[in-house]
């Protein structure tokens, strides 16, 4: 059985987790924070979560991990069969992770933490938020899926990615940063109607 290490506040778990949940694969919940301690640096090289445990061992980063998932147990599949349709799944992702999700976390210390952070970087964290979410919708289909007609890992990425970045856009920002793509609003609340989504909400929560 899988064991997947992290906490239920990181967004990156929870893409993990809910791709665990949609495949109705069994897996153990190991609590655990991002560390330097050597106890977790032999299992994720980098001490960051998620990792999981396999029967051969360890991997880390959470793309990879998907990927594996993905090898390990293939329906409900989450990526296109179309190797070309599972690049751009790939490709989106990757979008969303480089210019949504990162710019986003430089305003994270204000909005989640108790800190404060630069007019400047808050002014760039919206000029790269606002590009990256044009990419988004630029590339998006969202019928009714966020790359076409079947569910993909790309939607649980958008779906974490925005939860906190929809923070970042109301508490440090000022803005609603959806304001003008109401299909990927609208998509978000369908997501997070899914059973998984449920469970793992009231997993946070808790």
């Amino acid at each position: 059985m899988i064991k997947l290490y992290g906490f239920p506040l990181s967004n990156y778990f929870n893409m993990v987790k809910i791709a665990l949940l949609e495949k109705g694969m069994e897996f153990e919940y190991v609590p655990c924070k991002p560390s330097q301690d050597e106890e977790l640096l032999c299992k994720s090289p980098m001490g960051k979560i998620p990792c999981i445990e396999t029967e051969h061992g360890f991997l880390s980063e959470t793309s990879v991990i998907l990927d594996y998932l993905e090898d390990i147990s293939g329906q409900p599949a989450l990526y296109p069969s179309d190797p070309y349709q599972r690049a751009r799944v790939k490709e989106m992702i990757k979008e969303i992770e480089l210019y949504v999700e990162l710019p986003a976390r430089t305003c994270y210390a204000e909005a989640f933490f108790g800190g404060s952070v630069s007019e400047e970087t808050k002014s760039a964290a919206l000029k790269n938020i606002s590009k990256g979410l044009a990419c988004v919708k630029r590339k998006a289909s969202i019928s009714p899926f966020l790359m076409g007609d079947s569910i993909s890992h790309a939607d649980f990425f958008f779906m974490y990615t925005m939860d906190l970045t929809l923070a970042v856009g109301k508490k440090v920002l000022k803005t609603d940063l959806l304001a003008d793509f109401p299909e990927a609003r609208d998509l978000l609340e369908k997501l997070n109607d899914r059973d998984s989504a449920q469970q793992i909400l009231a997993d946070k929560n808790a």
